[in-house]
């Protein structure tokens, strides 16, 4: 069977949560958020499939409120992405020395990816998002099965077809002054549409519903996107500096202290969006596209920098709204852009 679209659907949400994995989505970030009336998505990027299967269980005896989950699709594995990353591992190699820290091992992995989507069948949550890749057709076919709304995240108008053949349910437009990945299937490491761009050309070249994501700090940015076309806006930056969130102390300080965002692929191999730092400064140019290699050689150096504090030594997700983030609990912060958003749709 296929599931309604989202225009059609009894859970419709003007403003969602956007999912933030490695740490800033959480349970208690995803339960506030909706009961400030914004539609919530956990990260299941990252997490073991058990630790995914007890978030979900644990959101909905915290929450009544439907809510999405967002897992990465598998991405490409050529065979040169080791060898590119083990040759930028040897460029940090010195970086990492000098923090005391011993760089990673660069390999390829699926993140559970099976095993996560049998966990999202059984617990059939309102929506099932993806990033990264495009599922196979028959895990759309599955999760539809169960009720489940499946969305594909696109960062380029040509991808929409793609998406549409798969059969999916709405498209995640996300632009270019979205922070952290890039989404959609394809990093070819080139300057995209910003938001107001994709939703306007997306939305004109299909019928299915879309979700706008990037940049967006208030209700009355979310309502000009709206305006557009869109079906929902996505938000998350504006939320990783609520306390329910579980962004590192080292990163909430620097979304206001900070005034350029880069796109880079330095921490992960991956085009993302984050606050510029030294390390972005020194090996973006270095930094090949061979996720989640590359990944797996920072991560130590990452977390060293988590647990210390040191801002240059962190990836800094971000987007070109994080100045604007405000410091408030995520239902109170939930309500004022749900309000926002009504005061500008009335004016």
């Amino acid at each position: 069977m296929t599931s309604p679209g989202w225009a059609d659907h009894p859970l419709v949400h003007s403003l969602v949560l956007a999912p933030m994995a490695g740490g800033p989505s959480t349970v208690a970030l995803a339960a506030a958020a909706a009961e400030g009336g914004v539609f919530p998505f956990l990260a299941g990027a990252y997490l073991s499939p058990e630790r995914l299967a007890a978030d979900i269980a644990e959101l909905r005896q915290k929450s009544p409120h439907p809510f999405g989950v967002n897992i990465f699709a598998p991405s490409p594995n050529h065979p040169s992405m080791t060898e590119d990353a083990e040759r930028y591992a040897a460029l940090l190699a010195p970086w990492a020395a000098s923090a005391g820290v011993g760089l990673g091992t660069p390999r390829y992995d699926d993140d559970a990816f099976d095993a996560k989507v049998d966990v999202l069948v059984d617990a059939a949550p309102a929506v099932v998002s993806f990033a990264f890749g495009w599922p196979p057709a028959a895990v759309v076919e599955r999760l539809q099965a169960v009720g489940t709304l499946v969305w594909a995240t696109v960062n380029d108008p040509s991808e929409v077809r793609w998406a549409e053949e798969l059969g999916v349910d709405g498209l995640v437009a996300q632009g270019w002054e979205a922070g952290g990945h890039r989404g959609g299937p394809v990093d070819a490491g080139e300057r995209q549409l910003h938001t107001r761009d994709l939703v306007a050309v997306v939305e004109e070249d299909t019928t299915l519903p879309v979700i706008a994501a990037g940049g967006v700090s208030d209700g009355g940015e979310a309502a000009l996107i709206l305006g557009l076309g869109a079906s929902a806006v996505a938000l998350g930056t504006a939320f990783l500096a609520c306390p329910e969130a579980g962004t590192a102390p080292v990163h909430v300080h620097a979304l206001t202290h900070r005034d350029r965002t880069v796109v880079t692929r330095a921490f992960t191999g991956r085009s993302a969006r984050a606050l510029a730092t030294t390390w972005t400064d020194l090996f973006s140019e270095a930094a090949p596209a061979a996720y989640p290699h590359v990944h797996h050689v920072t991560a130590p150096l990452r977390a060293h920098g988590k647990a210390t504090g040191e801002a240059e030594l962190v990836h800094l997700w971000a987007g070109t709204g994080h100045r604007r983030v405000r410091v408030l609990p995520a239902a109170e912060l939930a309500r004022t852009l749900v309000a926002e958003l009504a005061a500008a749709q009335r004016r």
